[in-house]
C-alpha cells in the first residue's frame, strides 16, 4: 500500500493506492494557514486515519510547495511561506515514526503522469503546473530528475524568453526576481497582465469565459498568454527535447491551449519539425497526490 499527501496552500489531500495504482481512499481537509506545527499534525493525522481505514501500514510520500535544500534539508522556495526554513521531512518522519519521501509538488505531478497518466508511453516527460504558481517536473525513463541542487524542472522561475514590447516592464515575482515565467503564465499572472493592458480586474477564469463570449480585450489577453507559453515551452524543448509535455493546474483546462500553442512554438524550436505532444493530464487535480504516493515503488 502507498499513501500520498498533497500539501497545498489551501488544502491537504491524502490518497491511498494499491500496488497497481488503484485508488483505495481519498480525503481532503483545509490547510492550517500560516501554522507550521498544526500543518505537521494535520498531515500526520491524515496518514494515521487513512491507515486505520485501509487496515495496513503504508509507505508515505509527500508533495510540497518548494523543495528540501540539499545542504540542510530545510524547505526553500515554497509559496506557502510558513514551510520555508523548516525541516518538514524530519519533523513528519519523527511524528509518524518511519522513513518518508518528499518531492516538489510539480515533480509529483510529473511522476504521476509518467507512471500511469498522459505520459505513460513516453521516455521523457515534462510535467507543467499552470495554476496559482507555475512549476515543472522532469521524468526520464520512469525516473524523476531531481538535479544536483534539487531544482530540476523549476521552470516557473526562469526568465520569460525573448521578452519585448507587450512583455515589458518585467513584473516582480515573490522570489525576489523580475520577469519570471510564473509572473506571466500563472493564473494571477494572466489576471495582472489583463489589468495592466485594460484596467479591468478579472480572474483568469473570468477572462477565459469572457473571451469565449466574444470579449475582444479578453481574447487579446489569451492570445498574448498563448504566445508566451509557446516561447517558454520552446526553451524547454531546445534543452530537454521531451516526447510529451503534460499540462496540469487550473489553466490546463483551457482546451484552446492544445490547439494554439503548438502552432506558435515551431518558430522558436531548433528543429525542422516538432513531434513533441502537448496534452492535458490524465488524472487532473488528482495527479499531484497520486504522484506523491508513486514516490515509492510497488513492492
Amino acid at each position: 500500500m502507498r499513501i500520498g499527501i498533497d500539501l497545498g496552500g489551501t488544502k491537504i489531500e491524502v490518497v491511498a493506492l494499491d500496488r497497481h495504482g488503484g485508488e483505495l481512499l481519498r480525503r481532503r481537509v483545509a490547510t492550517p494557514q500560516g501554522d507550521y506545527p498544526a500543518t505537521v499534525e494535520t498531515v500526520a493525522a491524515l496518514v494515521e486515519a487513512a491507515e486505520r481505514e485501509i487496515g495496513a501500514t503504508a509507505s508515505v510520500g509527500i508533495g510540497t510547495p518548494g523543495s528540501p535544500s540539499p545542504r540542510d534539508g530545510r524547505i526553500r522556495n515554497a509559496n506557502s511561506t510558513c514551510l520555508n526554513g523548516r525541516l518538514l521531512l524530519h519533523d513528519l518522519a519523527a511524528r509518524l515514526g518511519r522513513e518518508l519521501r518528499i518531492a516538489n509538488d510539480a515533480n509529483c505531478f510529473a511522476v504521476s503522469e509518467a507512471a500511469d497518466g498522459a505520459g505513460a508511453d513516453a521516455q521523457t516527460v515534462f510535467g507543467v503546473i499552470l495554476g496559482t504558481g507555475v512549476g515543472g517536473g522532469i521524468v526520464v525513463r520512469g525516473q524523476l530528475l531531481v538535479g544536483a541542487n534539487a531544482i530540476a524542472g523549476e521552470w516557473g522561475h526562469m526568465p520569460l524568453p525573448l521578452a519585448e514590447g507587450d512583455d515589458l516592464p518585467f513584473p516582480a515575482c515573490y522570489c525576489g526576481r523580475r520577469g519570471c515565467i510564473e509572473t506571466y503564465l500563472s493564473g494571477p499572472g494572466m489576471a495582472a497582465d489583463h489589468a495592466r493592458r485594460t484596467g479591468r480586474t478579472m480572474t483568469a477564469a473570468g477572462i477565459a469565459s469572457a473571451a469565449q463570449q466574444g470579449d475582444t480585450e479578453c481574447e487579446a489577453t489569451l492570445v498574448r498568454y498563448e504566445d508566451r507559453l509557446a516561447r517558454a515551452l520552446a526553451a524547454v524543448m531546445n534543452l530537454l527535447d521531451p516526447d510529451v509535455i503534460v499540462l496540469g493546474g487550473g489553466l490546463s483546462r483551457l482546451d484552446r491551449l492544445y490547439r494554439n500553442v503548438p502552432g506558435h512554438w515551431g518558430a522558436h524550436v531548433f528543429s525542422d519539425s516538432v513531434v513533441t505532444r502537448l496534452v492535458p493530464s490524465a488524472h487532473g487535480d488528482s495527479s499531484g497526490v497520486r504522484g506523491a504516493a508513486w514516490l515509492w515503488p510497488a513492492t
